[in-house]
């Protein structure tokens, strides 16, 4: 007598990709004349019988190594293919085992039931993003700002990921204006996502930094406004209510950053009609607005006076001054006189010139330096003469 057929081993659980190829195994020992079939419990489809295929699906195939192993073959698996396999023997009473074949498919988002790649919403009002997606098993969705920025969710709360289906984004700003990605995911590699550009549209709006600039004539001078805009404004300089276009005599440029730019003008080699009122303006298709810079002249800088240079030496000193100045000799010195000596009531006898003058002795037994400091107010004379000869100190 000989052994009845037996399962060696039980047929493993497959996990296979949508579009890939899967195999399951049924190992039979001392199956002599009896038949191996596989069948589809959940089709309640017969697939094959021994060597031969009965279905007519042509994914289906089957092979045998000549030993105990019964190899059933999926090509291009597909989500239908999905579900439970029995391998089963023809004794008296039927043996068989059942493994499971499990298809995963990457997420897909479904474009149709998601917004659109681009919306555009009235700044402070309410909109909300949706993306919906496929796949098995079924999708996780989160949200995140392409440049890295916090999204504002549920009364202001600042989150740098979000999950579900729906976005809600209430009283919306200029600064949330963006790109938002929807990322769908589980755990089947790819992951994807969709790419939503939100424009928040608001009129025209400018700062002026400067209101009020002064330049001398004959020089360049460059004064700027910032505007904020979306959609895209037209923005433009006008003097004396002519649009002002670039050309030798003025240089415009406009630097563009999503909703913001920065407007600059520069008017070269300024003339007596350069100054007066500029404006810079701004329109798109909400409205329009402007701001006002006055350009006044300013003198041009003078040039700085020379500074006093002093040389001396222990017999003669020279003193070189802005102003016409002359050395005096000795018989200068004496001459100086002064008729009175009360600092709050008298009035002086001669009247004296203001301003710093210094007198030099050049006597040979002389040494040292002479100097005069004098003060005059209505009423107040005051003098103060001291002489440094051979180390003695006068007071007169």
């Amino acid at each position: 007598m000989t052994d009845d057929p037996r399962f060696a081993e039980p047929i493993p659980n497959v996990t296979v990709a949508l579009g890939r190829d899967a195999s399951l195994p049924c190992v039979v020992e001392n199956l002599g004349s009896y038949k191996v079939a596989w069948i589809h419990i959940d089709r309640q489809m017969i697939l094959t019988i021994h060597r031969h295929v009965i279905s007519r699906v042509p994914r289906f195939s089957v092979s045998h190594d000549n030993a105990k192993t019964w190899l059933l073959h999926v090509s291009s698996v597909q989500q239908e293919d999905r579900g439970y396999y029995m391998c089963q023997v023809n004794t008296n009473p039927m043996i068989s085992q059942v493994g499971y074949l499990q298809v995963v498919v990457p997420p897909n988002i479904l474009d149709g039931e998601s917004t659109q790649s681009t919306v555009a919403i009235r700044e402070n009002q309410n909109i909300s993003l949706t993306c919906k997606a496929d796949g098995f098993p079924t999708p996780k969705i989160m949200w995140r700002k392409e440049d890295g920025q916090a999204i504002l969710v549920e009364r202001r709360k600042k989150v740098n990921v979000y999950h579900g289906e729906q976005l809600n984004l209430t009283r919306i700003s200029r600064t949330e204006m963006g790109a938002y990605l929807c990322i769908a995911t589980n755990g089947v590699p790819p992951s994807v996502s969709k790419r939503i550009i939100v424009d928040v549209e608001f009129s025209p709006m400018i700062w002026v930094p400067n209101q009020l600039v002064g330049a001398p004539a004959g020089t360049d001078v460059t004064i700027d406004c910032h505007t904020e805009a979306y959609p895209r404004a037209i923005s433009y300089w006008v003097y004396e209510n002519v649009m002002l276009l670039p050309n030798k005599k003025y240089g415009t440029e406009n630097m563009e950053n999503s909703y913001r730019a920065h407007m600059k003008l520069t008017v070269r080699n300024l003339q007596v009609g350069d100054f007066g009122n500029y404006r810079c303006i701004s329109k798109n298709s909400l409205g329009e607005t402007e701001g006002s810079i006055r350009l006044y002249e300013i003198p041009m800088p003078s040039t700085p006076p020379k500074a006093t240079e002093m040389k001396s030496n222990s017999n003669k000193e020279s003193v070189a001054k802005r102003n016409n100045s002359r050395t005096l000799g000795q018989d200068d010195y004496p001459k100086i006189m002064v008729s009175s000596s009360d600092k709050r009531n008298s009035q002086p006898d001669m009247t004296m010139e203001t301003g710093l003058s210094v007198y030099t002795p050049s006597g040979p037994s002389q040494s040292g330096s002479t100097s005069i400091s004098k003060w005059w107010a209505p009423q107040i004379t005051v003098l103060t003469f001291h002489i440094v000869l051979s180390g003695s100190f006068l007071t007169n």
